[in-house]
């Protein structure tokens, strides 16, 4: 599926030329993972690389399929789901870069939550035995020239993970978010920075404010302004719905009790139906639930940024 990016804004002097145009192939449920490509004149840059072997397979074969080479591989964060196929899209274009922050790179290789070990001992997992990295890494705040393109970084975390990164094409307004943003998709709030990822919300709709179309991590490309709302709605109302469950007043206390979280998954479900989730974890909404009650228990109301103040 290829989308057509839009021109610039008149006036801007790179709005001359036409767009660069984005593809993209996602995974099936769970996850719907996405990996895009972004057509320049030197050939295809390629954001993120799907979780399973087989996945990676499918997408280089969508990438084979128009035929263009591939300029570069950017990876917007460590993920499991969203690095595991580097080795599969390397293998096949050696010479293209692989790309990623200093910190994206750094995570990668230090595994800190084990996330890389644990993904390989799921059934059926077809996971990479070895990890590719990234050969070419970036500070913070960067701007890449790959493929004949100017391309705008922010870092952003902790909060849906540690660390992220989103990369924006001003021409075009596209702007590659990663996992900051899923479209109607179940996250995983297993890290516990719900409150950092609402503030990392605030940054990105500040640091891209011309953005026009946001390819997210999981489920379809939409606008900008609108995905990140919902994004933002759905972890208020996810916190909002928690808080009361670990007031001392409540009916287990400070602990969130079998009902409160059947309760809170349900309303969730009611509110959101149809959002399936970003991982194979068969237990995730509980897991979410757990996450949320721990850090909430965890938070200085008088030190909260504004972004989590009130939810």
């Amino acid at each position: 599926m290829l989308l057509a990016g839009c021109s610039g804004p008149a006036g801007d002097r790179e709005s001359a030329s036409p767009a660069p145009a984005v593809g993209r192939i996602a995974s099936a449920d769970p996850g719907s993972v996405n990996t895009f490509w972004l057509r320049t004149p030197r050939g295809l840059v390629v954001v993120d690389a799907q979780r399973s072997l087989s996945d990676a397979r499918r997408a280089l074969a969508a990438i084979r399929g128009t035929g263009d080479p591939v300029a570069a591989i950017l990876i917007t964060h460590g993920h499991p789901d969203h690095v595991g196929g580097v080795g599969v899209l390397h293998d096949a274009y050696p010479a293209a870069p692989i790309h990623s922050s200093e910190a994206t790179a750094a995570w990668m290789r230090a595994d800190p939550l084990h996330f890389y070990e644990i993904t390989r001992k799921l059934p059926g997992a077809d996971y990479a035995p070895e990890l590719t990295y990234p050969d070419h890494t970036f500070a913070p705040g960067a701007t890449l020239d790959v493929g004949g393109v100017r391309l705008e970084t922010a870092e952003f975390g902790p909060g849906e993970t540690e660390t992220a990164t989103a990369y924006y094409e001003p021409r075009s307004g596209a702007l590659f978010a990663g996992d900051l943003v899923a479209n109607r998709a179940t996250p995983a709030l297993l890290e516990g920075h719900v409150c950092g990822w609402l503030t990392d919300l605030d940054r990105l709709r500040t640091r891209f404010p011309h953005a026009r179309t946001l390819y997210p991590g999981h489920g379809a490309p939409g606008d900008a302004a609108d995905l990140i709302e919902r994004q933002r709605t759905y972890l208020e109302d996810f916190r909002r719905l928690v808080r009361p469950t670990v007031r001392p007043d409540s009916p287990a206390g400070r602990k969130v009790s079998p009902d409160e979280q059947r309760s809170i998954i349900a309303d969730l479900g009611r509110a959101y139906p149809g959002y399936p989730s970003v991982a194979s974890l068969p237990t995730l909404m509980q897991e979410n639930v757990k996450s949320v009650a721990r850090e909430l228990l965890e938070e200085d109301p008088a030190e909260l940024p504004p972004a989590c103040r009130d939810v």
